[in-house]
């Protein structure tokens, strides 16, 4: 019976109930109205209501007992269908049940979102032996990526009602088909076991899915690789290729080397490639070819396999330069080698002769031929020994046991061999990593000469110091006394003991100062041999000792940071300066009343000469009255006399002031054309009174050059005077002048008696000149002082007998300097 039902025979019993109490109610009043009907047949008010509603009531029962009549009738069908369909739920529930049982698998549900799952089915397939809750633990049966993703489509379907379908693997390899979806508002997980066609299939699809991982991955790899890597197809077709590979052909990236078939190697290369895969076989070898304007170095492998080859170049270029390198180097260390004094030969690991130098043939004289067969080391010591220039050994054999033992050794072995012809070698005898030995035959022969020779000559030297008067000390680069001579010792009165405990400088020093007069000079002294330079360089003192003793000291650096302290007794030689000094003070006092009085009488001797000249010249010209022919003869000679003599005073008055040095030069241009002229004129007279002949070989054009004019016209007249003076009557005089690249040379030549060499070695020095006569000597010294002071100088040529040729050299480079700063003071003015 339904609840509807129920109620409504609920609520008939309450309306029975309301009906009989309105009967009980209505009693009293229809028996009063009976009573009273006799007498009136009236109902009282109270009556009729009372009738009127029980009259109400009676209806309102029966329209709810035929109400519910008819509910009760809708019940029972209701009921009837309601227990039809409870049956059919029945039915369907047993056979859902029957097809669940009928294939193995689980089925969970969640009625609430958050609510305890509900597990049905065979829990044992996915855990067997374990509650069925284990079920959903997936991480503990299923692959872990299979368990996460299993969890997470679990979520989305309770959160979200998104269904799924998944192939799962568990952890022993069966293979689970997962299936969620929402199911009347909840949500629904099936899990069962595949057929073995389908866990195949999954398994195929597993690997496949592992493949294509590896295979990305391997693309990934070789796309991180340096070397060009590629793939090609039966037909030699490029299908893949790595990122270096689009690089080394300039594409952006595999796919562009694919669609345009961008090659890296060049046709004859392919077509190697492809005769060697023709024939089944891994191609290898080394190719050049050109990538991005750089020619490459490849070391190819490919290989076939699968429907195509795969291939890759590796980048030998570093490896050939690095190959080619060692190669030079090799050479040029066998070049080095070869020129080597030292003796070098190397045997490989089976004792061959593989490389020697030139100075290991000459040092054993073998011949070329016999080295060049590769011998055995056994044999060439063999081959030594019977030339008696190996040492002499009392048992060979064991002798060369233990040489041979350094092919075995990891050190190398060192020996001394005293061969026959009485040279020493050091032999040292170098395991190579390689195997084998190298062999360095060093002869000591003359190091040990030298160094008897070294011990020699330090006991020499020691014997020097000690025998020098000077006194010696070396002091080390802490100021530590190192060595010193006795005489050092007997300066500075120390004694043996102080010397022999190798005091320091500053010891010394304390000891010579307290002996010295200028004692502050040993601060000095202390300092060069102890004191922190940045430059080390020598020093010198001066030292006067308490007894009177003048002392030199010097202190001079060693290259190997000690310094060396000399000490000198210059007593005397200090005396004799004294003396020489005052001497030469005294010189110079006299030089200076010489020139005093050379000025003095020259000058005192031109007023009246410069008075005669011009009254013989008017005497000469008849001023005064006319001249008689002896008169005028007279007067001629005067003049000529007194001029010559004016001359002579005034290369005194030069001489004098080249002396002092303060001769002034006028510079300017100098025509030599018009210089030699010009001195000509001065000496036509003399010439004519010696019946001397002059001749003049001077080119018009020979120029000019920068000088004092009446400097140079003064040399030129002193040395026409002196050829003048030194030709015979009759005899001849020859001028001449020529220009060369760097200067001007002007001659003056005669055919006098010439000069013996050692006079002419010293014509121009004062002191040599002076018995040639006062005018000649003057003359000369001004031309060899004037010709310096232009920068030149004077040659002589001269014989005994043939002659004498005086040639003036002036240098046109001062004088092309002087025109310039000539020219440049003008430009300024």
């Amino acid at each position: 019976m339904t609840g509807m039902a129920r109620a409504h025979r609920r609520w008939f019993r309450a309306a029975w109930r309301a009906a009989l109490f309105s009967c009980a109610l209505a009693a009293p009043a229809t028996a009063q109205a009976a009573g009273g009907e006799a007498g009136a047949l009236r109902l009282t008010p109270h009556a009729a209501a009372i009738v009127t509603v029980f009259a109400g009531l009676a209806a309102v029962f029966a329209v709810v007992a035929m109400a519910l009549l008819r509910e009760r009738a809708r019940g029972q069908r209701s009921a009837a269908a309601l227990l039809r369909e409870l049956n059919d739920l029945r039915t369907r529930h047993d056979r859902h049940a029957t097809l669940i049982a009928s294939d193995p698998q689980i089925i969970v549900s969640w009625p609430a979102r958050d609510g305890e799952p509900v597990i049905e089915g065979d829990a044992a397939i996915a855990v067997p032996g374990q509650p069925a809750r284990r079920v959903l633990a997936f991480g503990a049966w299923l692959a872990p990526s299979h368990a996460q993703a299993l969890d997470a489509a679990l979520d989305a379907l309770k959160n979200g009602g998104e269904r799924f379908h998944l192939g799962v693997r568990a952890l022993d390899g069966r293979y689970f088909e997962a299936d969620g979806r929402a199911i009347g508002g909840q949500a629904v997980f099936r899990l069962r076991e595949m057929t073995a066609d389908r866990q195949e299939l999954a398994r195929a699809r597993d690997a496949l899915a592992a493949a294509r991982g590896d295979l990305a991955a391997l693309r990934t790899m070789l796309d991180a690789m340096a070397q060009p890597i590629w793939l090609r197809d039966r037909d030699g077709a490029l299908i893949w290729a790595n990122v270096a590979y689009a690089a080394a052909v300039g594409a952006a990236d595999g796919a562009e080397v694919v669609a345009r078939q961008m090659e890296l190697l060049d046709e004859a290369a392919r077509n190697a490639v492809r005769a060697k895969i023709a024939a089944g076989a891994v191609y290898a070898g080394r190719v050049s070819t050109v990538a991005g304007q750089a020619r490459l170095a490849l070391e190819i492998v490919e290989s076939p396999g699968g429907g195509g080859t795969a291939g890759m170049a590796s980048d030998v270029t570093a490896l050939e330069e690095a190959r080619a390198e060692r190669d030079r180097l090799k050479e040029a260390h066998t070049r080095t080698l070869d020129k080597l004094p030292t003796a070098v030969a190397v045997f490989d690991a089976n004792r061959r002769l593989v490389f020697h130098n030139a100075a290991y043939r000459r040092l054993w004289a073998l011949d070329a031929a016999f080295l060049e067969t590769a011998p055995d080391d056994g044999d060439v010591l063999e081959r030594l020994r019977s030339e008696r220039k190996l040492p002499e050994q009392a048992d060979f054999r064991a002798w060369k046991r233990e040489l041979f033992a350094a092919y075995g050794a990891s050190a190398a072995q060192k020996h001394w061999w005293y061969l026959p012809d009485g040279r020493t070698l050091h032999v040292v005898v170098t395991p190579n990593p390689q195997g084998g030995v190298t062999y360095v035959f060093d002869d000591a022969t003359e190091r040990f000469s030298l160094e008897s020779r070294y011990n020699a000559l330090m006991r020499m030297q020691g014997e020097t110091l000690d025998s020098l008067r000077e006194g010696v000390a070396v002091f080390s680069s802490d100021g530590g006394l190192k060595l010193s001579n006795p005489a050092f010792s007997e300066l500075w009165d120390l004694d043996d003991a102080l010397i022999a405990s190798r005091p320091h400088v500053d010891a010394i020093a304390g000891h010579c100062a307290a002996r010295s007069v200028n004692a502050a000079v040993w601060d000095g002294i202390r300092m060069a041999i102890a004191g922190l330079h940045d430059t080390r360089t020598p020093h010198t003192f001066r030292v006067v000792r308490a007894d009177g003793a003048t002392l030199d000291c010097a202190t001079a650096p060693l290259p190997d940071g000690s310094t060396l302290l000399t000490v000198t007794d210059v007593t005397a030689s200090v005396n004799v300066e004294r003396a020489l000094t005052e001497r030469n003070e005294a010189l110079e006092r006299a030089s200076r009343i010489r020139d005093d009085f050379v000025h003095h009488v020259s000058y005192e001797l031109r007023s009246p000469l410069t008075s005669t000249i011009g009254f013989a010249q008017l005497l000469a010209e008849e001023t005064v009255g006319p001249l008689n022919a002896k008169q005028r003869e007279y007067a001629d000679h005067i003049t000529r006399s007194s001029e010559s003599l004016l001359a002579l005073i005034n290369d005194i008055l030069d001489l004098a002031s080249i002396d002092n040095g303060g001769v002034e030069m006028s510079m300017g241009d100098v025509d030599v054309a018009e210089a030699v002229a010009g001195a000509i004129r001065g000496i036509e007279d003399r010439l004519a009174e010696k019946a001397v002949k002059l001749r003049v070989d001077v080119p018009v054009d020979i120029g000019v050059f920068i000088g004092d004019a009446r400097r140079v016209r003064q040399v030129l007249y002193n040395l026409l005077s002196n050829a003048v003076n030194a030709s015979p009557s009759g005899g001849t005089i020859v001028v001449g002048a020529a220009r060369g690249h760097s200067d001007i040379r002007i001659a003056v030549a005669d055919d006098g008696p010439g000069l013996p060499p050692e006079q002419a070695a010293h014509l121009f020095s004062r002191a040599r000149t002076a018995d040639m006569g006062l005018s000649a000597s003057v003359g000369l010294s001004l031309v060899g002082s004037f010709v310096e002071l232009h920068g030149g100088r004077v040659e002589v040529e001269t014989a005994d007998g043939g002659g004498t040729r005086i040639v003036c050299v002036f240098p046109l480079a001062r004088a092309k300097a002087g025109q310039e700063a000539g020219q440049a003071g003008e430009a300024a003015a």
